[in-house]
């Protein structure tokens, strides 16, 4: 079973401070990018994996999806989910990414937002969700990028000449990565962009897009913080269809 960070107490009051958690869609500066992505949703059936508090569940309803099935091992998660972002379309459920079986051919879209990094085997994950999609059906998901993972402890480092740098730590060497973040010790699994391109790949999928995320230079005007995701991508947006 994968690790339910989620569901402590101390995690999830820090997560839900975040802009993404108390703004949905619109705290999320990433989301314009991943929706100038998305198919047609009218009519489609989607699967969203890791829902969280189902604003993207609820969004792809408000749109016209016949039906959204929206999984997330958290029951902090769910039952946020079911109060905030309930829609007659949506059913919410507990699942495990990581032990996941889905009808075949039962889907048009599978979604993910910023979860595929927490399951510890993405070739067993894909290969479900490849099955899972009707011919024609695509993924759409955002993950924590490699490099931004690749460090044990995310930091900037100053520099001599007053710089700054990044500290990428064994970038090629993939498995457990351990982060301090809201909590001690919450466990991702480090993948090199290149192996999760090749794992999509090997379990059948085209690769349509790959967006190595960055700030346009209006929301840098709007939220000048976000600066940082131009020195160092957090995360990466991949579209791939079956």
């Amino acid at each position: 079973m994968a690790q339910n960070i989620y569901d402590r107490e101390d995690f999830f009051a820090g997560y839900s401070t975040l802009p993404r958690s108390v703004k949905g869609l619109a705290g999320a500066p990433e989301w314009p990018a991943v929706r100038a992505l998305l198919p047609p949703l009218r009519g489609r059936r989607i699967v969203d994996l890791g829902c969280g508090f189902g604003w993207f569940a609820r969004f792809a309803a408000e749109e016209g999806a016949a039906s959204v099935l929206a999984l997330d091992l958290s029951e902090n998660m769910l039952a946020r989910a079911r109060r905030e972002s309930a829609h007659p379309a949506v059913t919410y459920d507990a699942a495990d990414l990581d032990t996941l079986e889905l009808p075949a051919a039962s889907f048009d879209l599978a979604h993910g937002a910023l979860a595929f990094h927490y399951v510890a085997d993405f070739a067993r994950l894909a290969g479900v969700v490849h099955r899972a999609l009707a011919p024609g059906g695509a993924l759409l998901f955002t993950v924590e990028h490699p490099i931004y993972m690749a460090s044990r402890q995310p930091r900037w480092l100053a520099l001599p000449d007053g710089g700054r740098a990044w500290p990428v730590d064994h970038y090629s060497v993939e498995g457990e990565r351990r982060t301090d973040w809201f909590a001690r010790g919450v466990l991702k699994y480090h993948r090199t962009l290149g192996t999760t391109l090749n794992t999509l790949i090997a379990a059948g999928f085209a690769i349509r897009h790959v967006n190595e995320w960055s700030p346009t230079p209006e929301q840098l005007a709007d939220e000048p913080a976000l600066a940082d995701e131009i020195d160092r991508p957090m995360m990466v947006i991949i579209r791939a269809d079956r």
